[in-house]
């Protein structure tokens, strides 16, 4: 799916109106289309009504969500809960996308209210995996103008040539018989940012029909009194005439769609623009300003006949200079209720836009990034779905209880608790935790006998004896690890205050590796700013030979997949191809032959330098020819030493999350945590075990 997402290059320029015709442009070629708006930008005229989604639920089948309104997204980000802004904006994604192959996203505006639109939007970007599309205003701005505009637009948002964005729309173009379309387009075509392959999308002219507004508009932003409402809705405001000259000096200001202003007692004024309607002029309205002044009833009377065709008549207080001025001011937006004007505007500009080029590059097939708020939003939504039981052995740990209890609240997994039933809630109770309904408590000694001889049969091969079974269940990772080798639990996750070694111990014992799987083994969620990438192993195995190697390779390209994240696995090392020799590397380029044999439908290529894997100008230089090189998605490195340097020199110098690490390779889902480990840290892992729950086969 293609995500178009449409930005401002300054203010004023038409967004709405561009990314509207664009829908027209698109929907009218048949292509499978979304819309999205993903923060309400809404005006207080319309009682907080967010144009451009009503816009498209009326002129279209498409039914988008509604967006997050401002407010909300103001408060999120103040309290430091962007991450949680952006799960909701992805959520929203996910429902008007459906279906589409297509989305067109219209991003913010500059306003007294969004300073910050220019950050909110590179980040929205970002989660959205989007091309941009620019929208610029040329108006009376010299090319040059425009152009510098446009430039320091495309580089805040993503640069061109091989970067986010896409191509531009120029809009309110002065088009006219001294300079025509053409002239614009070729001066627009050569301008220093499109030979760097951001493509002109489209030309839109300036339409004076389309900022018409009708009579009805003008008397509500007025708080006019209406005389005479007549055909108010659906005469057409061309211009605003101040008629304070004589009579003979005014005649040829009574033109078609104009709204004129008159002091109330200005009866000969009245009268002339009676006897221009009656001459068949369709004048829009007119307004008689004053408070002081009285209407000149018998003067109305007499033109009863002109205003009786339908001509609106208006009223206020202020002076009719101070009306014309108040006028000037008035927002060219198109209300709510005027489809009709919506409808032509998205006409015009679809017309005038290169929808042809759009349709074919959508058409073509695109890789999605997975932006680290979209990988965080998908575990979610998939651990929803899973509904798996997880044992937490630490259940008196500050950060567990807090953690089992966000997962209770947001639906992401089941927890039960292993402690003593009066600790867990001392401690909850001191945390101002309150623990909800779907939490579990499960006091050990009062369940531990129950799994004695089962641990017993599983060891007894090792001679462990019911008393040695016993004081292994004194552990509650021995007594978890029991339950989830019984099945009563679909995963468990530890490590908070326990090593990896006690954690992953018992999982070795009696849950084993599945079939198929050659060693246990680790992978970390690198969630990185434009894309979330996979790093294994880091945490269990210190010296892999080739066989191994490729055992993790495999497993880790199956991991990411799962996770939505196509693999492209990268087998590093400290030479790219065959630049290199020794048995570090000799080890490296074994595991990629066998690798590549067992699975020739996966793409994986080695041995590869981190920098040829992950930067395409390097790639062209080392490896031109690699399916790989300078895309990775998966990174497996040689050795323990390499792959636990590499993700934490990453983690810490980026400032980057790290989610794991994730086990691979157990018949079931058992996850270790960092000893310093945040309570969002431990959430993310009871998700990504929930997922992993979901996807076992094997049963005991």
């Amino acid at each position: 799916m293609h995500t178009l997402y449409l930005a401002p290059s300054g203010v004023n320029v038409g967004l709405t109106s561009a990314a509207l015709g664009l829908v027209r442009a698109l929907d009218s070629r048949g292509v499978r289309l979304g819309f999205f708006k993903p923060i309400a930008q809404v005006s207080g005229r319309d009682g907080g009504l967010e144009r451009s989604t009503h816009f498209v639920r009326q002129t279209t089948a498409l039914r988008p969500t509604a967006p997050v309104p401002l407010e909300v997204a103001e408060r999120l980000m103040l309290s430091g809960r962007s991450d949680d802004l952006l799960a909701r904006v992805i959520g929203n994604f996910h429902e008007s996308a459906a279906g589409a192959d297509l989305v067109v996203v219209e991003g913010l505006v500059h306003t007294p209210d969004t300073p910050m639109e220019v950050e909110l939007n590179l980040q929205l970007i970002k989660a959205l995996s989007a091309e941009v599309i620019l929208v610029g205003a040329l108006g009376q701005q010299s090319i040059e103008e425009f152009a510098s505009r446009l430039e320091l637009a495309a580089e805040q948002y993503g640069g061109g040539h091989k970067g986010r964005v896409l191509g531009f729309i120029a809009n309110h173009v002065p088009i006219s018989p001294a300079a025509p379309r053409d002239m614009f387009e070729r001066e627009l075509g050569a301008i220093r940012l499109v030979a760097r392959g951001v493509r002109l999308l489209g030309l839109i002219g300036e339409n004076p029909e389309l900022s018409a507004c009708r009579t009805s508009d003008v008397a509500r932003y007025l708080g006019a009194d209406v005389l005479h409402a007549g055909d108010f809705e659906a005469r057409r405001v061309r211009r605003f005439t101040l008629l304070a000259r004589t009579v003979p000096n005014l005649i040829r200001t009574l033109s078609p769609g104009s709204i004129l202003i008159t002091p109330c007692d200005r009866s000969d004024v009245i009268l002339l623009v009676a006897m221009g309607v009656m001459n068949a002029i369709p004048i829009a309205g007119l307004i008689l300003t004053g408070a002081a002044s009285e209407l000149p009833r018998e003067v109305l009377e007499l033109c009863a006949p002109a205003i009786a065709t339908g001509l609106p008549v208006l009223r206020v207080p202020t002076t009719s200079w101070e009306t014309a001025l108040s006028l000037t001011l008035m927002s060219s937006e198109i209300p709510a209720d005027d489809l009709a004007r919506v409808q032509r505007t998205m006409d015009y500009v679809a017309e005038n836009l290169d929808a042809a080029f759009i349709v074919r590059h959508s058409a073509a097939p695109v890789e999605a990034r997975m932006s680290p708020a979209a990988f965080c939003y998908r575990l979610t939504e998939l651990a929803r779905q899973s509904r798996a039981r997880i044992v937490l052995p630490e259940g008196t740990e500050p950060r567990t209880l807090r953690a089992a209890a966000i997962c209770a609240e947001r639906g992401i997994a089941r927890c039960v608790l292993l402690g003593d039933p009066h600790e867990v809630l001392r401690v909850a109770q001191g945390l101002e935790i309150q623990l909800p309904d779907g939490v579990e408590i499960l006091d050990p000694a009062s369940v531990r006998n129950n799994y004695v001889h089962a641990l017993v049969e599983w060891r007894k091969h090792k001679g462990l004896t019911e008393k040695d079974a016993a004081e292994l269940l004194e552990d509650t990772v021995w007594l978890g690890t029991a339950m989830l080798a019984l099945g009563e639990v679909d995963g468990l996750v530890s490590g908070a205050v326990h090593s990896t070694a006690n954690t992953i111990r018992p999982a070795l014992q009696i849950i084993k590796t599945r079939p198929g799987a050659r060693v246990v083994s680790s992978i970390f969620f690198m969630c990185l700013p434009d894309q979330v990438l996979v790093y294994g192993d880091c945490a269990v195995n210190p010296d892999p030979d080739a066989e191994t190697l490729c055992d993790i390779a495999l497993q880790s390209a199956e991991s990411a997949e799962r996770f939505g994240i196509t693999p492209h696995v990268a087998m590093i090392s400290y030479s790219t191809r065959e630049s290199g020799s020794g048995l570090d590397v000799d080890k490296v380029r074994e595991a990629t032959r066998l690798a590549q044999r067992l699975r020739p439908d996966l793409s994986l290529d080695g041995p590869l330098q981190y920098d040829a894997a992950a930067n395409l100008e390097v790639a062209a230089q080392k490896a031109p020819n690699s399916p790989v090189a300078g895309r990775a998605t998966v990174f497996v490195f040689p050795d323990l030493n390499t792959g636990n340097t590499t993700y934490k020199a990453v983690q810490r110098s980026a400032n980057v999350i790290s989610i794991g690490p994730m086990l691979q390779g157990l018949n079931r889902p058992v996850n270790d945590l960092s000893r310093g480990a945040l309570v969002e840290d431990i959430v993310y892992t009871i998700a990504i075990t929930a997922v992993q729950a979901a996807g076992t086969t094997s049963r005991f």
